[in-house]
């Protein structure tokens, strides 16, 4: 079952990263399904500095500015496109970036998006999985409730004690900020990013 707009549109975008934990997240891109158990996030909030939304609304960032449910999809270095889950509501701009997935359906279909003969590691980063998934800057604020990309709830139990928390991932520009314990990951899964 899709997840409802109300589950984005909560005021704690950290509370918000740690259940996406178990979730699924769906593509269809060109007919093709696709899809992954979510086992690494990341939050980020419009009031810390490691958020694309902390100097104010830019071209690049409007889409985190929009009411939670969306997807916001951007170029990271020129190369990597990499989607964030927004949250919250309107005007108050915070997102989820999704890091880590667990293959489940469209295996075949990942493979040849990322030109490789096996499985391992194909998804185990914000990168990759976006690859693997055909999400790209079209997506960029696409509903998550729509036929495209989506995240459900298929019920898969993950105990609170198998979340760990750590700061996030290459944003030393932050500062204190950086220190943030937002980076959210499944323990004991091989497919968290290295």
């Amino acid at each position: 079952m899709k997840l409802a707009q109300s589950f984005y549109q909560r005021q704690n975008v950290v509370l918000i990263a740690k259940e996406l934990i178990g979730k699924v997240l769906v593509t269809s891109v060109n007919g093709l399904l696709t899809s992954g158990v979510i086992v690494e996030t990341e939050a980020y909030s419009y009031k810390e500095r490691g958020c694309h939304a902390y100097r104010g609304i830019t071209e690049r960032n409007k889409v985190m500015f929009e009411p939670g449910g969306v997807a916001y999809v951007y170029l990271c270095y020129g190369i990597h496109q990499m989607m964030n889950v927004v949250t919250n509501k309107e005007e108050k701009a915070e997102a989820v970036l999704i890091r880590a997935l667990e293959p489940l359906e469209g295996l075949d279909v990942m493979l040849r998006r990322m030109a490789v003969k096996t499985e391992k590691r194909i998804t185990s980063g914000p990168g990759k999985l976006t690859k693997a998934l055909g999400i790209d800057r079209n997506q960029n604020g696409q509903s998550l409730g729509g036929s495209e990309i989506w995240i459900e709830n298929r019920n898969i139990k993950v105990a609170k004690s198998r979340i760990m928390s750590s700061p996030r991932i290459g944003i030393d520009y932050a500062g204190e900020d950086a220190k943030l314990p937002w980076r959210f990951t499944l323990i004991g899964s091989e497919w968290v990013s290295k």
